[in-house]
């Protein structure tokens, strides 16, 4: 694993046991960044969530399959791009208003809401999530 003010990239299974790491080191670089407390925590939380997604949903549930978390930061903008070797299914388009006594939906919520941008881009064998915040 490599961090720096410009770059951070790993590799991990799709672990629940591997989030805790993650959670650390994107703390790190949104640190090494300049976001601040709130902001590191609402990125942090995003790509939490989109983890647990992809292991969820992409992967059925399996804890060992690949997924690549890669971040940059330039001129005030962090792009973080995850990609999985799953299903490759677009999640679907769920209302932001949602029934509190159903469970899941909660993460794209998040990421819809806090992250600035998020694009979903199907590959030929799994997908690439792409989030985006200003600084």
């Amino acid at each position: 694993m490599t961090v720096s003010p410009r770059e951070l990239r790993l590799r991990i299974t799709s672990d629940p046991a591997n989030l805790a790491s993650v959670r650390r080191e994107v703390e790190a670089y949104t640190a090494a960044c300049g976001f601040a407390d709130r902001a590191r925590g609402e990125i942090v939380l995003c790509v939490n969530e989109a983890l647990a997604n992809i292991t969820r949903h992409a992967y059925a549930g399996a804890h060992d399959r690949p997924i690549e978390i890669a971040a940059t930061f330039s001129e005030g903008l962090l792009r973080i791009t995850l990609r999985d070797w799953g299903c490759g299914e677009l999640p679907g388009n769920r209302p932001l208003e949602r029934d509190p006594l159903q469970p899941g939906g909660v993460g794209m919520i998040c990421l819809q809401r806090l992250m600035d941008t998020l694009k979903f881009t199907p590959q030929s064998d799994g997908m690439l999530l792409t989030m985006e915040r200003r600084l």
